[in-house]
């Protein structure tokens, strides 16, 4: 670990990008689809309901990079790649799936509220 202060309020910080991504919805969802093993691209694409192919090969990629996640390429034919969350992946495992879960529990009061606001 560093001494260093980051501070994801400092707009220069480079903390700032690692929240920004984690707490993009495609990164929260995919990590949550991942958080039971590994799963391949179409099983993922089916999970994560919505998301194109392009957005979640892109998706995919910027995880690679930060460490979240791996991709493991079989020499099979057909070619099986599939991905799988690393240590530093797992660690997100627990506050994703807990705000998952709050949209759940909570989806009827931001609705009403919406409702009530919009109705204003």
């Amino acid at each position: 670990m560093s001494d260093r202060p980051w501070d994801v309020m400092v707009a220069t910080c480079p903390s700032r990008t690692s929240l920004a991504k984690i707490a993009n919805k495609w990164t929260a969802m995919i990590v949550i689809a991942l958080a039971e093993g590994p799963l391949r691209f179409g099983a993922l694409r089916e999970t994560v309901d919505g998301i194109s192919g392009k957005v979640l090969t892109d998706t995919l990629r910027d995880l690679e990079r930060d460490g979240i996640l791996t991709r493991t390429m079989y020499n099979e034919m057909p070619p099986r790649v599939e991905y799988e969350l690393t240590a530093l992946g797992r660690t997100l495992r627990e506050p994703l799936a807990a705000l998952g879960r709050w949209a759940e529990e909570h989806v009827e009061t931001v609705l009403r509220a919406r409702d009530e606001y919009d109705s204003r």
